[in-house]
């Protein structure tokens, strides 16, 4: 069974047509597909225009929300999608995300797009968790 969710602890909803999270029964364990999250708030706002780790900080921040509303942490993360407008700053990034993940790290893939949905967004994360 999958059941779409958006929690009432996303910052924002979604945008369109979709939900922020996917909770494919699997057994005795879940899996949780969550769409990407860009740092927008409760009002349409972009957080940090031009802050990468403002940005990153409001994304992460978002994602364990969404986590947490399913019982999950990011140790349940097994692989995270990562798209920069800007490569070169994939450090600031880095500092937001890394100190977050303490035990083993999820697999990860990280690309430079040329822009995203959302006008000034520097970066879109989405998550794939086993709980």
């Amino acid at each position: 069974m999958t059941v779409f969710d958006n929690p009432a602890t996303v910052p924002a909803p979604p945008a369109g047509r979709y939900s922020h999270v996917a909770r494919i029964e699997l057994g005795d364990k879940a899996m949780l597909v969550l769409s990407g999250q860009v740092a927008v708030d409760a009002e349409g706002r972009l957080v940090g225009r031009n802050d990468m780790r403002a940005q990153a900080e409001f994304v992460m921040d978002a994602i364990e929300k969404i986590l947490a509303a399913h019982g999950a942490t990011l140790a349940h993360v097994v692989h995270i999608r990562t798209f920069l407008t800007d490569m070169d700053r994939i450090g600031e990034y880095g500092e937001a995300r890394l100190p977050r993940f303490t035990g083993p790290p999820p697999t990860s893939t990280t690309v430079e797009v040329s822009r995203l949905f959302v006008p000034g967004a520097l970066l879109e994360v989405e998550v794939t968790a086993i709980v």
